[in-house]
């Protein structure tokens, strides 16, 4: 199978990948069309999640390329923010469950993990064999982590007791592992924990009647008198500094995330807008709908370019927390301007999951507002050009 650009990188920025991305791009995307884009309106409708497909999506290339213990052959950033962009344009909620289990549990393992952490969980994490969550924000403490985490963590002899609660836990409902970060009450200082969910005191419950992503099996989280071993303590992470690393790489997936999602309400609207017949002819005919379709698709082609360069300069050493976040802000206000002018495409159809872009529409008011709000990836950028915090 030969690789096929996709029309909607009006730029071809995918002539970037090598021979052996290229060839990974086309096994993923075909995993995708067979697999995935079939029944996901079925799971999305009921709020329900593909279990069966885990291991044979994390036996594609999506499991085997972030860190040295999983990775069989030498990739680009670009190649695994396109590989997001793959992923999000068939759907968001597998999108989603990739960047939980491959960004931010293996994310956080490999960035503020020991040696042998890495050794025993990573592989495993990308097999699919153990599947992760992340567990940062709380009821209480969303965009205010850094300093109003309440779930505590307190040493005892060679153990940790965690107590508290936490919110939006994507993964949760059924992962085998959850990364923790509570406030250790000794320095007041944010830390990690790897908790095997079948511990006691442990206990996950779905959120449920949501209008988005609802293939996603989030959770409410309960942590009471959980005890861990200081062995599963993330031993380079120290301070929410550690934390902030991995979500720097994330929010530049979720970037790429969220030109995928735009992406595909675009493809939907486009194929509708030549088969949709209106005054005696196909409405891609029209001026108005044309305008529309230009329109999304100059978001999602500056979009694009925005993320390529970050990925780059991740590459170059060169990328800060500012780059990331300024692309996770103007890229998810892009695609919730496109999706709705794709929507709009299809008129009262647009709202209907049987014509492609009712999903896409709904699914983008969830990326545009996790992994740091538009507001406080604003104030990240801010920070850095005025050299003045404005937080609070």
């Amino acid at each position: 199978m030969s690789f096929e650009p996709l029309a909607s990188d009006f730029l071809g920025f995918e002539t970037l990948l090598t021979d052996r991305e290229k060839d990974a791009i086309t096994g993923i995307r075909a995993f995708l069309e067979e697999h995935v884009r079939p029944t996901i309106d079925d799971y999305w409708e009921r709020a329900e999640f593909p279990y069966d497909l885990i291991a044979p999506l994390m036996a594609t290339d999506v499991g085997r390329f972030a860190w040295p213990e999983t990775t069989p052959f030498e990739n680009s950033a670009v190649f695994r923010g396109l590989v997001s962009m793959e992923l999000s344009r068939v759907d968001a909620s597998i999108s989603t469950f990739v960047g939980v289990q491959e960004g931010l549990a293996m994310g956080s393992i490999g960035v503020c993990g020991s040696e042998e952490q890495k050794a025993e969980w990573l592989p495993r994490l990308a097999s699919g064999e153990v599947t992760g969550a992340f567990a940062l924000t709380e009821p209480l403490s969303g965009s205010d982590s850094a300093q109003g985490l309440r779930t505590t963590a307190r040493r005892d002899g060679e153990n940790w007791v965690l107590d508290g609660a936490k919110r939006w836990i994507g993964n949760a409902t059924f992962s085998d592992i959850t990364i923790v970060w509570a406030k250790d009450v000794e320095d007041g200082q944010v830390k990690g924990f790897i908790v095997p969910t079948s511990t006691p005191g442990y206990s996950a419950t779905a959120i449920e009647r949501k209008i988005s992503l609802r293939a996603v099996q989030n959770a409410d989280i309960v942590l009471d008198g959980v005890v861990v071993p200081e062995s599963h303590r993330l031993q380079c992470a120290s301070s929410f500094r550690d934390t902030a690393k991995v979500l720097r790489l994330t929010r530049a997936g979720v970037a790429w995330s969220s030109v995928g999602v735009s992406i595909g309400a675009y493809e939907a609207a486009l194929a509708y807008a030549k088969e949709r017949v209106q005054f005696g002819k196909p409405i891609a005919s029209h001026q108005l709908v044309q305008d529309l379709l230009s329109k999304c698709l100059g978001n999602i082609t500056a979009s694009m370019a925005m993320c390529v360069r970050v990925s780059q300069m991740h590459d170059e050493g060169t990328q800060r927390d500012e780059h990331s976040a300024l692309a996770k802000a103007y890229c998810t206000a892009r695609m919730r301007e496109t999706v709705a002018w794709a929507r709009e495409a299809m008129g009262g159809n647009g709202i209907v999951l049987d014509y492609g872009a009712a999903r896409f529409f709904a699914d983008a008011e969830a990326l545009y507002s996790y992994e740091g709000t538009r507001e406080m990836n604003a104030l990240i950028v801010g920070r850095a050009i005025t050299g003045s915090a404005a937080f609070v």
